[in-house]
C-alpha cells in the first residue's frame, strides 16, 4: 500500500469539479481507518458473501473491494474476521452496498469499511455472485480499475489515480 498521504475527498471534488463521481451520502464508516484510497475491484452478490471471503484470501494489492449488495438490510456481507481477512492481505478498504456485523471488531482493525448500515445476521453461503463488471448504486457508475477515496467526508471516484 501506498505511503503518500491520501488526498482529502473535498480537494479531489474542488480540484477534479465533474471529472469525479461523488456517491449518495448513505455509507457509514465502521472500519479503523477512515482515509482510505485504492484501485477499485467490483463483486455482486446478494445476501451471500462467499465470494467476499474468497476474494479477500486473495492479495488486495492496496484496492478497495466494492461489493453490491443490492442494498439488502436482510443479512451482513462483512463482518470482523473478513475486515481481517482484508488487513492480512493487504486490501485498502472495502465498500459494501448492504450490511456488515460486528462492527466492534472491524472498528479495530486497520482498514477501510464503509457500508450502509449493520445487521446481526450472517449471510448464506451458496458461492453465487459476478466479478468484475460495472455496477451502479448510491449515484456512482462503478467499473474495476477506477480509483475510490474515502474518507470523513464520504466517497468520491476517479476514472484513474489522483494527485493534488
Amino acid at each position: 500500500m501506498s505511503t503518500t498521504p491520501t488526498p482529502a475527498t473535498t480537494d479531489i471534488a474542488d480540484a477534479q469539479g465533474d471529472a469525479v463521481q461523488v456517491a449518495a451520502p448513505v455509507f457509514r464508516h465502521y472500519g479503523g481507518r477512515q482515509r482510505f484510497a485504492g484501485p477499485i475491484r467490483i463483486l455482486k452478490v446478494f445476501e451471500d458473501n462467499t465470494l467476499v471471503r474468497e476474494w479477500l484470501e486473495e492479495p488486495g494489492e492496496g484496492a478497495v473491494l466494492v461489493i453490491d449488495g443490492g442494498g439488502s438490510a436482510r443479512c451482513a456481507l462483512v463482518g470482523g474476521n473478513l475486515g481481517q481477512l482484508g488487513v492480512d492481505n493487504g486490501w485498502a478498504g472495502i465498500v459494501v452496498y448492504g450490511q456488515v456485523r460486528d462492527s466492534a471488531e472491524l472498528g479495530a482493525q486497520n482498514i477501510g469499511v464503509m457500508a450502509l448500515g449493520t445487521h446481526p445476521r450472517k449471510s448464506v453461503k451458496r458461492g453465487v455472485g459476478e466479478r468484475d463488471l460495472p455496477v451502479r448504486f448510491a449515484d456512482l457508475r462503478l467499473r474495476p480499475g477506477q480509483w475510490l477515496y474515502a474518507d470523513e467526508d464520504g466517497i468520491v471516484v476517479a476514472e484513474e489515480a489522483v494527485s493534488l
